[in-house]
């Protein structure tokens, strides 16, 4: 989702690939709809988790967004003490139910994303899983040792 990044370019998979983005580059339940015909439908043989630094998804928490979108429904602005509202009119509490999937530990989402992929039921066991960490700054693919123990080997 971010536009300071291009996947296809870093990884080097220029029309050859599908690349499915959203916000922390989270694995939702979307994105193994979206995998799960990737694969089934369109021959995808294996697959990649990155999330990156410098990911807006480490700048808040569930209680954080539900607070804000309870007050407000019109953009938050980021400040010194984080997200605050500049408008405190027309908020819905909806914002309870839904998982907004924020980033506490970067690594551990990548770990928790890959589990959650080859955990599920829908998932062939025989498709490789990689977890990865883009870095935003130099440019580097990092990968997460323990994602890539859980869903394959990233050597």
């Amino acid at each position: 989702m971010d536009e300071r990044i291009d996947p296809v370019q870093f990884a080097g998979l220029r029309n050859n690939a599908h690349v499915i983005r959203n916000a922390g580059g989270r694995v939702t339940d979307d994105v193994i709809r979206s995998l799960i015909i990737s694969h089934k439908l369109l021959g995808t043989q294996e697959w990649y988790v990155i999330q990156h630094t410098d990911c807006g998804g480490m700048t808040f928490t569930n209680n954080e967004i539900t607070e804000l979108l309870s007050e407000s429904l019109e953009s938050a602005e980021y400040g010194e003490n984080g997200w605050y509202n500049p408008s405190k009119e027309g908020g819905s509490a909806e914002g309870q139910y839904i998982n907004f999937y924020p980033i506490d530990n970067i690594e551990k989402t990548v770990t928790d994303d890959v589990t959650r992929l080859k955990n599920h039921p829908l998932v062939p066991s025989n498709i490789p899983i990689y977890g990865y960490i883009y870095d935003v700054e130099s440019g580097e693919l990092i990968k997460v040792d323990k994602a890539c123990s859980i869903g394959t080997s990233c050597e």
